[in-house]
């Protein structure tokens, strides 16, 4: 059985190392803060002091950070991932980063013979939770073949779509739909509360009908009961967006209603200081 390595113990990452506990996979973490990895500890986790503790004692590393910068710090980073790595070792990226940081490290990683794959997900907390992740999947599609019984652990669908930053470019599009549920969710709420509508029922109606969508059906109940935690994290949602766009631009392509979200998050994030707020939180530029 295969050693893993899991560097990034926040809520994603939490769920994430949970199922692969309970799959009876040894497993050792490394996080900034090792508080916040207390949970997985208590769930028979292992604790490595450094990324490279990790990366010495793991056949497969999955990382799940929170910022390009993270990503880069660890791998790139003097105590990094792949100063360390040695031949053969499975190295898999699932942080929602930038489609040419992860190309990078595949370059990096091949002249290492290390095999490196870019695997962002969607379906939040609950998702990491209960095992239904969605992976979108960038690299050798042999790695995955490999790796694909790990990934069946945490997830309920895997798709491969094509070399190195794929997996990116994919989650960049997921990201982009969600812009506009989430957005649409705000506005839906805000406009029937306006209407003196009950909006436990409006919800009820609206996610029977073509409205249907996972951020008003995960995310909708959550605002009408004032929680605000997050699932995702309103700062790392406005990151994905503005990797989205710059890849947008790189591309020649207007976004204009990602752009909108992506000034709607700034606000909430940037002016009001509530980046550490859930994606839900955006109801709170109209609701005080």
């Amino acid at each position: 059985m295969n050693k893993i390595g899991f560097i990034g113990t926040g809520v994603m990452g939490t769920g994430i190392i949970n199922n692969l506990l309970k799959h009876g996979n040894p497993v050792v973490v490394y996080n900034r803060t090792k508080a916040h990895a207390q949970a997985v500890l208590d769930n028979g986790a292992q604790w490595a002091d450094s990324p490279t503790a990790l990366t010495q004692q793991a056949d497969v590393i999955f990382t799940m950070v929170g910022f390009p910068q993270d990503v880069e710090q660890v791998y790139f980073g003097d105590d990094g991932i792949l100063a360390n790595a040695t031949t053969g070792q499975y190295l898999v990226d699932m942080t929602t980063s930038k489609p040419s940081l992860a190309q990078q490290i595949n370059a990096v990683g091949a002249k290492r013979g290390v095999h490196v794959l870019d695997a962002p997900v969607s379906g939040g907390d609950i998702g990491a939770k209960n095992g239904t992740l969605t992976v979108m999947v960038g690299g050798d599609a042999a790695d995955l073949n490999h790796l694909r019984s790990l990934f069946d652990q945490f997830s309920k669908t895997v798709s491969y779509y094509g070399p190195a930053g794929s997996g990116q470019h994919t989650k960049m599009a997921n990201q982009i739909m969600i812009a506009g549920t989430m957005t649409g969710l705000t506005e839906a709420l805000v406009y029937a509360k306006a209407a003196h509508l009950d909006l436990k029922q409006v919800i009820a109606t609206l996610q029977g009908g073509a409205a249907e969508n996972f951020s008003l059906g995960s995310y909708g109940p959550r605002i009408l009961k004032g929680d605000y935690t997050p699932g995702f994290f309103a700062k790392h949602f406005l990151k994905d967006l503005r990797i989205a766009l710059d890849e947008a631009d790189a591309m020649g392509l207007n976004l204009p209603a990602t752009s909108e979200a992506k000034r709607l998050y700034g606000e909430l994030v940037d002016d009001r200081g509530l980046g550490n707020d859930g994606t839900q939180a955006l109801i709170k530029l109209w609701w005080h």
